[in-house]
């Protein structure tokens, strides 16, 4: 066997390959930062799931409270004409559908006449006589509300719930970053409480 095939042939010793972090690895990457990672991408994850259904279910809920709301109104309240008893004279540059309060008196159901006040656009109050709503007692009521109201209401709540629930992720997050913030900051104190002697030393030798 010749030197050069001896297993014990002297040579240059191949170097020792360097010990790399893993791809993508911070090494100054501290426990407390993957913990805040951690937690953002949790909650941006609920967020992103919890956002639209929760949205959804709540406008959907408010416009089916508001319909209910919608059906009775219009079950119960009833268009009637009145005769206007009292109106009193309108303001200078008044709107035409600027409302006013005026006094009216009319005949219910039951036969009886009744008197009570209504508030009317001015241009509806020209004549002698207006169209007014009242209840199944004979009150005088608003208008009945309408099925636009009920979307505007369920959009309105939606809306809402979104805002909320995006306020509710960004406090979420500061309220984590604050709270490892100050494990760092107490982290920070005891390690200088370790190193501070030990630095000051290298001064007074």
């Amino acid at each position: 066997m010749s030197t050069q095939d001896s297993p014990h042939a002297s040579g240059p010793h191949r170097p020792h390959q360097e010990q790399h972090p893993p791809k993508g690895a911070n090494p100054l990457r501290r426990t407390s930062d993957r913990v805040e990672a951690w937690c953002s991408g949790l909650l941006l994850l609920v967020l992103a799931l919890g956002l639209p259904v929760a949205s959804v279910s709540a406008g959907l809920a408010a416009y089916a409270s508001t319909m209910r709301t919608v059906e009775a109104q219009s079950a119960e309240r009833h268009l009637t004409t009145a005769r206007v008893t009292s109106a009193p004279e309108a303001a200078p540059g008044s709107a035409a559908d600027e409302k006013q309060t005026v006094r009216v008196s009319w005949t219910g159901k039951d036969g009886r006449q009744r008197t009570g006040t209504a508030r009317v656009p001015l241009d509806k109050i020209a004549g002698p006589s207006v169209r007014i709503w009242v209840d199944g007692d004979g009150t005088v009521q608003n208008p009945p509300m309408s099925a636009s109201n009920a979307t505007a209401t369920g959009w309105l709540t939606g809306v809402l719930t979104a805002v909320g629930l995006c306020a509710g992720f960004v406090a979420g997050r500061k309220g984590v970053r604050l709270a490892l913030n100050r494990r760092r900051y107490a982290q920070w104190d005891a390690e200088w409480d370790l190193v501070e002697p030990l630095w000051s030393a290298r001064f007074h030798g």
